[in-house]
This record gives structure tokens, C-alpha cells and sequence, in this order.
């Protein structure tokens, strides 16, 4: 559950939550000057944090691929379940 929320959930949420940040400090600065006009969330450049969100899912999801897979020249032995009933992962074994 934590590998899915790390690699998938908060980089795409990142952006978001990035511009909710600036967006208060943004109005914070705008009441400290005296503004009565407010920032508004249906201004948002939604598309643009989409967007930014999946490539840094993307970039994550590669670089874990690629950094924190087993041996390109390893065999991959599928999951199975042993005599007693208990199953046993799949993993990649050296040759």
C-alpha cells in the first residue's frame, strides 16, 4: 500500500497540493495588503497539474523500474504455493 501511494498517489497529487500552498500564501499576502479580491480554485490551471502529476508518476515509476529492479540477466520464478499451504512470491534468482 505504501509503494502505491508513494509511487502513483502523491506524485500525481503533487502539483495540486504545490499550488494550494502558494495559492494561501498568495492570499495571505493579498489580505496583508489590504485586497479584497480572492484567489480562486476554478481558475486553477487544472490541465497543467494533471499533466505535471502523471509525468512525475512516470518519472518515479522508471526510475524504480530501472534502479530498484532485480538482474536484467536474472529468471523470474513465479509465485507458488509450498506443501503447507503458504505461498511464496515470485522473485527474480541470479543464473
Amino acid at each position: 500500500m505504501a509503494r502505491i501511494l508513494f509511487q502513483f498517489i502523491f506524485p500525481i497529487l503533487l502539483p495540486a497540493l504545490l499550488y494550494a500552498l502558494w495559492l494561501t500564501t498568495a492570499e495571505r499576502r493579498r489580505i496583508k495588503a489590504g485586497a479584497e479580491e480572492k484567489g480562486r480554485w476554478g481558475d486553477a490551471p487544472w490541465l497543467w497539474l494533471l499533466a505535471l502529476g502523471l509525468f512525475f508518476a512516470t518519472l518515479i515509476t522508471v526510475a524504480v523500474s530501472v534502479f530498484d529492479g532485480g538482474s536484467p540477466t536474472g529468471v523470474y520464478v513465479p509465485s507458488t504455493v509450498n506443501e503447507d499451504g503458504r505461498p511464496i512470491p515470485g522473485r527474480i534468482e541470479p543464473r
